[in-house]
């Protein structure tokens, strides 16, 4: 099976490519980040100006253009079509419990402003003390236990706005 590759500009305009294609395109590497095109009989000179390898988006000048580039593999189009995620894509609002237990310390309260990895609570399950982190930046909306609640799996523990 041939690699495909999906390919996005400028958040507009998508494109799919096989290995095949990419393979066939006359490229030179004049530079590190400059590279020269030829396609249909046309000159192309680019440079790659911010390049983020991890997240795959770079952001490319083509003669005198600058675009917006976002390049998935077979493995992220194959997440994308099963709805799921690497990254997280979507905000998280509510914290639930990750397991039935008894909360130990409320670390916050409610208007606090917190940071991603920031302490919210302890809950001790199985003999182990958890500790329940912020997920992301935010605002804690409310909180629906206090010391020495018992909850179960899946309680709304705090909402963060």
């Amino acid at each position: 099976m041939d690699k495909k590759y999906r390919v996005k500009v400028n958040d507009t305009y998508n494109f799919e490519f096989t290995q095949e294609e990419v393979d066939a395109l006359d490229t030179q590497q004049t530079s590190n980040s400059h590279y020269h095109l030829l396609k249909h009989k046309r000159s192309f000179t680019a440079e790659i100006l911010k390049p983020d390898f991890l997240s795959r988006k770079y952001d490319i000048k083509i003669n005198s253009n600058i675009y917006s580039v976002r390049i998935n593999n077979d493995l992220d189009m194959l997440i994308d079509d099963m709805g799921l995620s690497l990254g997280s894509l979507h905000q998280v609002n509510d914290i639930k419990a990750p397991m039935p237990g008894l909360i130990l310390e409320v670390n916050v309260k409610e208007g606090d402003e917190v940071k991603e990895g920031d302490y919210l609570l302890v809950l001790e399950a199985m003999k182990m003390e958890n500790t329940l982190t912020a997920p992301r930046d935010g605002v804690v909306k409310s909180i629906t236990v206090n010391k020495t609640d018992t909850v179960e799996k899946n309680q709304l523990l705090i909402e963060m706005e």
